[in-house]
């Protein structure tokens, strides 16, 4: 068995895994082992104006759904009506009198990442607007005039709101909803020192039932809690339904990665199904069709009585979870095929006499994918932070690097620590590995022999080398097994880092500001560059000259991909790679100098 070719394809195979990764994100269409991203939201002209709530969603009954242009039957809010804004140490919020919706959401504590293309290597080098132009870095200039994250808008470009109402009258838009008039009740709007919570309180009253919203804020919390009161005021019982969703256009952040695009879309969660990413395309190709019945219709998950909604995006995510207990039906629906989408749950009320009322509890999530945090609000809800199909690796890494990080309170030190651990428990099999390519670099010229000896008769060749190698007592796998063994790890590792908003403008020393973004100087990828190459060199050469110069030339391929790669990311192979090379060279030594006594004795 020729190991040299074993392990040159290998590493070939990795590194076209890893390019094909990049490139599938690139074009939108997934990658190895997440789903495909979206399409970049398109650019509205100047000047147009935002664009308004889409229709409301239909009961779980048979009645047909109304048309996207019908009004409900409350009071519209006027064009332009003032925004009631609250602020808390961590979210400012805006909400639009239309429906109590959450029009916008800023983020104050969650800065946006430095652009790398205006500092370092490519600043000096005039390059910034170059790669603007090429869709790299912050290409729009809307992100330098906020240094924070904005997470729910609507302008003209961009819609994402969070919605609630009620359906399930005379008509769909008969009770109060997202495109009711609401009014605002006095109270405080800013969260003052010393003070702990926050309540916003709405109420609208239509075809007789009243609807009373209240949003309490609390320090330091991204979860806003969300009350729904409603109360039958009139003579007829009435059997409403509450509605939670998320209504998004389909595009990407427009900050987000140009070369570590993630996931952009919807996701459902209940314990029968567990997590369940459904993205705008799979919406698009599922349009509900409410003339169909109830049990043809596609649905994006089954009814539960426990779950959540949420939309997903790089580093945060959106999310409605009601209250468990309570029996919901999920939806998604495209209010513009391609553009424009919903995403909810709609609530079992059962039925109110006149004067009897009915309260649910629900919380509204906006903010970063902090899984300590989500996993305490909700179960799964933590799993919004994807690693994809290596989920089972990739949260004990994390939960392995957060603990470090506990302990040196510096993600880019805890990298390195990581780093050790992996490589410390990988030893024994990197020493039998490194031990077999050792022993194969001393049999280099005898191998070289058996090719002039042989010349084009492979199979006598192959017979030889495996005699050689059965009478130096070396199995070749060895070589091969830890390559294998650590290619998940890697790509765990990498997604890790990729995916963990604790990355997010995390420092490591001196230049090193984000670990999420690229070295701006990239001295880390050419020192990758450089430790790949001495690893080439203290490997055998292939007897083959092309293999030769396959191998030769794959630190360089490997090195460019890595330039524009997450600082951590990079970090983490540097550090594997000094270590691998540390012991690479001592093994090789050890052996050599037992040759040598060897052949004295």
């Amino acid at each position: 068995m020729d190991t040299q070719r074993t392990i040159l394809w290998l590493v070939f195979g990795l590194s076209l895994i890893l390019l094909w990764d990049r490139w599938q994100a690139y074009q939108g269409r997934g990658s190895v082992s997440r789903p495909a991203a979206t399409a970049p939201a398109p650019k509205a002209p100047p000047g147009a104006a935002p664009r308004t709530p889409g229709e409301v969603p239909p009961p779980s009954s048979q009645r047909a759904a109304p048309s996207a242009g019908a009004l409900p039957a409350g009071e519209a809010a006027p064009a332009g009506a003032e925004r009631v804004k609250i602020q808390t140490d961590v979210i400012w919020a805006e909400f639009d009198p239309a429906g109590a919706t959450v029009v916008r959401v800023e983020l104050p504590a969650q800065r946006l990442a430095p652009d790398w293309t205006e500092q370092g290597l490519a600043r000096l080098l005039g390059l910034t607007d170059w790669l603007h132009s090429q869709g790299i870095g912050h290409a729009t200039g809307a992100l330098h005039g906020n240094p924070h994250v904005v997470l729910l808008d609507t302008t003209a470009g961009r819609t994402y709101q969070a919605q609630s109402g009620l359906t399930g009258g005379p008509t769909s838009t008969s009770f109060p909803n997202h495109r009711t008039r609401f009014e605002a009740m006095d109270g405080s709007r800013t969260l003052a020192d010393g003070q702990d919570t926050l309540v916003l309180r709405f109420q609208a009253q239509s075809e007789g039932v009243r609807l009373v919203k209240t949003f309490t804020f609390r320090r330091g919390h991204y979860d806003i809690q969300v009350a729904h009161e409603i109360t039958n005021v009139g003579s007829a019982t009435v059997s409403p339904e509450l509605y939670v969703q998320l209504e998004r256009d389909g595009g990407k952040p427009e900050d987000d990665s140009y070369f570590a695009r993630s996931y952009t879309g919807p996701a459902f969660y209940s314990e029968a199904e567990k997590y369940r990413k459904v993205s705008f395309e799979d919406i698009d190709k599922n349009q509900r069709d409410d003339s169909k019945p109830a049990d043809q219709r596609w649905v994006p998950m089954q009814a539960a009585d426990d779950g959540w909604v949420a939309i997903v995006q790089h580093y945060f995510v959106g999310a409605w979870v009601p209250a468990r207990g309570v029996r919901r039906e999920f939806y998604a629906d495209a209010l513009e095929r391609g553009k424009r989408y919903r995403v909810g749950a709609r609530l079992s009320l059962g039925t109110l006499a006149s004067g009897a009322s009915a309260a649910l509890q629900s919380v509204l999530y906006v903010g970063p994918q902090d899984q300590k945090t989500l996993a305490a609000l909700a179960p799964g809800l933590d799993l919004v932070a994807d690693y994809g199909w290596l989920t089972p690796i990739a949260k004990p890494l994390f939960w392995l690097l957060g603990s470090l990080h506990w302990m040196v309170h510096n993600w880019g030190w805890a990298i390195v620590l990581l780093t050790v651990l992996i490589k410390a428990a990988f030893y024994p099999l990197s020493a039998a590995s490194y031990k077999s390519m050792a022993k194969m670099k001393e049999l280099q010229p005898r191998l070289v022999k058996l090719r002039e000896q042989f010349g084009e008769d492979r199979q006598k060749m192959q017979l030889a080398m495996m005699e050689l190698y059965k009478q130096e007592k070396i199995n070749p796998v060895m070589g091969c097994l830890p390559v294998l063994v650590q290619i998940p790890v890697f790509i765990a590792l990498y997604w890790v880092l990729l995916a963990s908003v604790e990355m997010r403008n995390a420092p490591w020393i001196l230049w090193i500001h984000d670990l999420a973004t690229p070295d701006p100087w990239f001295v880390l990828p050419v020192v990758m560059m450089a430790s790949m190459w001495i690893q080439y060199k203290l490997n055998p050469t292939p007897p083959d000259p092309v293999q030769a110069k396959m191998m030769a030339i794959m630190p360089f391929v490997f090195g460019a991909m890595f330039f524009f790669f997450p600082a951590g990311l990079v970090l983490y192979w540097v550090v594997n790679n000094a270590l691998s090379i540390l012991q690479q060279w001592r093994i090789s030594t050890i052996v050599a100098r037992s040759k040598k006594q060897a052949g004295k004795a």
